[in-house]
């Protein structure tokens, strides 16, 4: 047999699998996440999938692909173990005083995050780089030997070191882990060097140190991993969905463990650029939505934003600066605690409040009946009728409707409402979050998202997709076939790719920037060629983070090559001013350029894992009527299958299509369509 390839998506709530064989048949699962030991819920929806399509270990001769919330996981629960930080002698508080910025001027109850390293275990070491890379003290060995007993005592298990000016030259922490290396050889060191070398040492010093902070959680994962598919007879060896968009193999992600921080909400955006290209559409607006959180992604030219930074562990509504700042590239996304388990609840003024608390896997909504008390989105979509108790998971998950409707009961007494109203409430609420959301992450940008087509995924993105795109005066929505595991296809279709950058002293020098990029080029490569691919399969795309001298903030440009080769400055200004003018509206033609930072992606081969529509010969009459509470009042809607629907078919809303794994939508005054490559597509006149 053979001609096998899977993938598992790990969410907040639900773990994802998607298994392929190479004539494009797929099978699916959803099960859910098992917290004690993620690999449980990995190897449970593994063998459920291979028993639908009648495979063996041995068959799974193509790739296996893993998205994992295990490193967001251990971030936001703080179950990692103890960790250390080196810094330079003096900058010992560097992660609590932070940039020194207020990133909410006129609120006085502002929050951060705390750091990943307390300061009792934060350590100023005596040596000095200068910012232009000259080492003018060098590193004690005596120092940094007795500071390996220390942290022996302290049952330290990893260490971060972030210098000051190593982004320049990293001499100084590679002396140090050099030292370490034989006195604390069990020690799992993280150097900012090699993990995010660019300016700014809180933001350098956060990323490694959750690197650091990491690494004993995801290596033994990783490797378990491994060893088990091995174990069970899979030929193949996993690679790693990466923030950036990419796959690499687990020797990297093990390294690296920050670069996963993204792992799964990136391969949404990815699949999303996908169907933009398959589709023929320019622009698309990704909305993923699934049991924990939503996820919404611009694409622009049939492909997404990568940026440089973000942050995780926001602790004050989600607002920007409130959380730690991740200097490593990511699709540039918007994430917000919005999903089918989010929780509602009525605020100190008497509002309806939902999320960002969320009731995950464990206990889940009221409505899976684990011990849920509180409601949750998942139970207003079932007291509302948009879900059916006995066909949630395809009749494999009873749903509780009686216990939704007794948890939403309170809400609706301090609300004066009833409970279908406060249901409804939940649903339109938690779209308006979703689509604000939305809005300001178009705006931030310089993009108009009004008018976008919606690709809607997740297990719950197809129930609300429908209104958010109202609210967003959109006309188009795209549900896809596989929406709600369609970051796991995404994962399948995704190329291997490694992102780098590297800091400059300032300035453009020609000849440093040459060496950096030929470093940074066989680095790179190197990671590639680990996941598989030949070295003449690799493409190379250059880059910079530039600014006007003397801004505090940059741009990300790429180059049509190897811009050391030409040395054209003019060419280099114009295509940073034209990004900096879509971002600002302005372009400054007297000031100064420089560049902050060197970038490099490295890129395997397109590929090609296309899957094959389930559509019907011809088609179908609903299967059923259901009440269900629009505007109000309950009227009957038409229920169809989704595997039987044909090419061709119409249906005006209010409509609902159900699949074993999630639910579509379709509102009053939208009609649905069903294309031939298995495309649902809701329009508004």
């Amino acid at each position: 047999m053979g001609g096998y390839s899977f993938a598992v998506d790990i969410g907040g709530t639900f773990t994802d699998i998607v298994l392929r064989h190479e004539d494009g048949r797929t099978w699916v699962d959803k099960t859910l996440t098992t917290y004690g030991d993620l690999l449980d819920g990995f190897f449970t929806a593994v063998d459920a999938s291979m028993a639908k399509a009648g495979a063996q270990p041995a068959d799974v001769d193509d790739v296996i692909v893993h998205a994992t919330t295990v490193v967001t996981n251990a971030v936001l629960t703080r179950s990692g173990q103890p960790t250390a930080l080196f810094v330079t002698e003096g900058f010992r508080d560097v992660l609590y005083i932070r940039d020194e910025h207020r990133y909410d001027m006129f609120d006085p109850q502002i929050e951060y995050a705390d750091p990943i390293v307390p300061r009792d275990l934060t350590w100023g070491i005596t040596e000095r780089t200068l910012a232009d890379g000259t080492v003018a003290t060098g590193i004690d060995e005596a120092q940094i030997i007795a500071l390996a007993q220390e942290l022996k005592d302290k049952g330290v298990a990893a260490l971060a070191i972030c210098l000051l000016n190593a982004y320049v030259n990293g001499a100084n922490e590679q002396r140090i882990r050099d030292i370490l290396t034989e006195h604390a050889p069990d020690l799992y060191v993280s150097i900012s060097s090699e993990v995010a070398p660019q300016i700014r040492e809180y933001p350098r010093a956060a990323t490694t140190a959750l690197n650091a902070y990491t690494r004993p959680i995801t290596e033994p994962y990783l490797t378990r991993l491994s060893q088990e598919l091995n174990k069970r007879g899979f030929a193949s060896r996993p690679l790693i969905m990466m923030s950036n968009g990419g796959v690499l193999g687990t020797e990297t992600a093990s390294r690296f463990p920050v670069r996963m921080m993204e792992s799964g909400p990136a391969a949404g955006a990815l699949v999303a650029s996908y169907y933009a290209e398959r589709l023929g559409l320019d622009r698309l607006l990704s909305f993923d939505m699934g049991g924990t959180t939503a996820k919404a992604c611009l694409i622009e030219d049939r492909k997404p934003t990568v940026t440089g930074l973000f942050e995780v562990d926001r602790m004050y509504r989600f607002k920007a600066g409130s959380g730690m700042p991740v200097i490593i590239p990511a699709i540039d996304m918007i994430e917000i605690g919005a999903g089918g388990g989010s929780l509602a609840s009525v605020d100190a003024l008497g509002l309806l409040k939902v999320g960002p608390r969320s009731a995950g896997s464990e206990p889940g909504p009221a409505c899976y009946g684990r011990g849920g008390e509180n409601p949750a989105v998942t139970d207003a979509d079932l007291v509302l009728g948009l879900l059916d108790a006995d066909n949630f998971l395809g009749g494999d998950m009873q749903l509780d409707k009686a216990a939704s409707e007794a948890a939403i009961k309170p809400l609706a007494d301090k609300l004066g409402t009833s409970v279908q109203q406060t249901a409804r409430g939940i649903f339109q609420v938690v779209n308006e979050s979703m689509a604000a959301a939305a809005r300001a992450h178009a705006t931030d940008r310089g993009i108009d998202y009004r008018g976008m087509p919606v690709l809607a995924f997740g297990g719950a993105g197809p129930v609300h997709a429908c209104h958010v795109a109202e609210l967003l005066e959109s006309t188009t929505v795209i549900y896809p076939p596989l929406a709600s595991v369609l970051s796991a296809f995404g994962t399948l279709v995704t190329p291997v790719r490694f992102d780098l950058a590297r800091g400059t002293a300032g300035g453009i020098d020609w000849e440093q920037a040459g060496k950096t990029y030929s470093e940074m080029a066989s680095e790179a490569g190197i990671a590639l060629e680990a996941a598989g691919c030949a070295p003449d399969e690799i493409d190379y795309i250059y880059g910079a983070d530039m600014r006007y001298a003397g801004q505090q903030n940059e741009v990300t440009i790429d180059f049509d090559g190897d811009p050391t080769g030409q040395q054209d400055i003019d060419s280099m200004r114009e295509s940073f001013e034209t990004s900096y003018e879509a971002q600002y509206g302005l372009r400054l033609p007297n000031m100064k350029i420089e560049v902050v930072a060197w970038r490099i992606s490295a890129n395997g081969p397109a590929v090609e894992r296309h899957g094959v529509p389930e559509l019907a010969a011809s088609a179908n009459a609903p299967k059923a009527h259901r009440p269900v509470f629009i505007n109000d009042a309950e009227e009957p809607v038409a229920v169809y299958d989704r595997p039987a629907l044909a090419a061709g078919q119409t249906m005006a809303g209010p409509v609902i299509i159900e699949e074993r794994e999630t639910t579509i939508f379709i509102l009053p005054g939208w009609t649905a369509s069903v294309a031939e490559n298995g495309c649902i597509t809701a329009t508004r006149a």
